[in-house]
């Protein structure tokens, strides 16, 4: 349930890659061969992002439509093959000369965005390590919402870079019961098919009954229970403790009183079995805010594109009664604006 748009027949690789080095040229390529004492010498240009002005054309600016038109609309697999005909061609890591031409916000969208699904889940996690406990919500969203073969790749991929494990990193920068829940969620191995047993599932209901209505949160047997169950096996667990008691599991994981641990609790739970609607919540909670966050933005629109930004549109129009699309567009600006509104398979709005 992508959102991403991808050419039926994309050109080759090495055709991208010298169209984005066009495109990082700007007009003082296309335009070389003007005479600068002609009546040409100055050019009309009509941009959102500077307004109408007259601008020389000799070594002008960034092509930033041309990098929207190619990157936004290539899968993971054709980016990295254009990263690798970028490389060859000009001898440059492709991140890198679009680290040198682009900025702010929609430099971060297509940074994120062109990096392989590993490689960029590695990140998040080495860069949510480094910040406060709020980036725990990034470390649980790559070990929740990513298959099992995804987590994995994921942690191939920070050992080889980082030269230390993603748990041992985990392990370290968190602490309390956010290291005695992440840690074990970024070291699961779940079953991805859809066997469900009933037997485990009423029993299993019946633990996480006691130790909930106990407040023993942070359980073993809790901990153990949402870390190795697949999710197929976890929504049968949480439909029969809804039976049981005539309560949503998350209903009684609400207190009275503010408690960050429950909140991440509540959030595993539902990136687990209905991921649409945690990241319709992330996106709703990003957008309203006074002042955006654009990190949440970015980070669930690059990450959801190839996978299940659809439903996560539907979520969102069911929630607020407004298409994610007008959200954004309203909320976002430029060629950031246009990056974000391509992804999630809307142009311009």
């Amino acid at each position: 349930m992508a959102t991403l748009k991808c050419p039926a027949h994309a050109p080759p690789p090495s055709e991208d890659a010298e169209q984005l080095r066009k495109a990082f040229e700007g007009l003082s390529s296309s335009l070389s061969n003007f005479n600068p004492f002609s009546d040409h010498f100055r050019l009309v240009i009509d941009t959102e992002s500077y307004g109408k002005q007259m601008l020389p054309f000799a070594g002008w600016g960034t092509n930033e439509q041309m990098i929207i038109d190619i990157l936004a609309y290539r899968n993971a697999a054709q980016r990295i093959s254009i990263r690798k005909a970028y490389s060859e061609a000009y001898g440059e890591d492709l991140l890198k000369a679009l680290e040198k031409e682009l900025t702010r916000d929609f430099e971060r969208v297509v940074l994120l965005f062109t990096l392989d699904p590993a490689e960029r889940d590695a990140h998040l996690v080495n860069e949510a390590t480094k910040k406060a406990s709020s980036s725990s919500w990034i470390i649980m969203e790559v070990a929740c919402a990513r298959s099992s073969k995804e987590l994995h790749a994921a942690k191939k991929y920070y050992h080889a870079r980082y030269k230390k494990s993603l748990e041992e990193d985990v392990a370290h920068h968190t602490s309390g019961d956010y290291r005695k829940l992440l840690v074990p969620l970024v070291s699961a191995f779940r079953y991805e098919g859809d066997e469900v047993n009933l037997s485990l599932a009423k029993s299993e209901a019946k633990i996480l009954r006691e130790k909930i209505s106990t407040k023993h949160y942070n359980d073993e047997e809790v901990i153990r229970i949402l870390s190795t169950r697949s999710r197929a096996q976890l929504n049968a667990t949480f439909n029969q403790y809804n039976s049981s008691i005539g309560n949503a599991i998350n209903k009684d994981l609400k207190p009275e009183s503010k408690d960050e641990y429950l909140k991440l609790m509540r959030d595993v739970i539902k990136c687990l079995t209905t991921p649409e609607d945690y990241f319709e919540k992330v996106l709703r909670q990003a957008i309203n805010r006074i002042g955006s966050d654009d990190t949440a933005i970015i980070r669930v629109v690059a990450t959801r594109a190839e996978v299940d930004m659809v439903r996560i549109k539907e979520a969102y129009q069911r929630r607020n009664s407004v298409p994610l699309e007008k959200a954004i567009a309203g909320d976002t600006s430029g060629d950031y604006k246009r990056m974000l509104l391509a992804l999630i398979g809307a142009g311009d709005v």
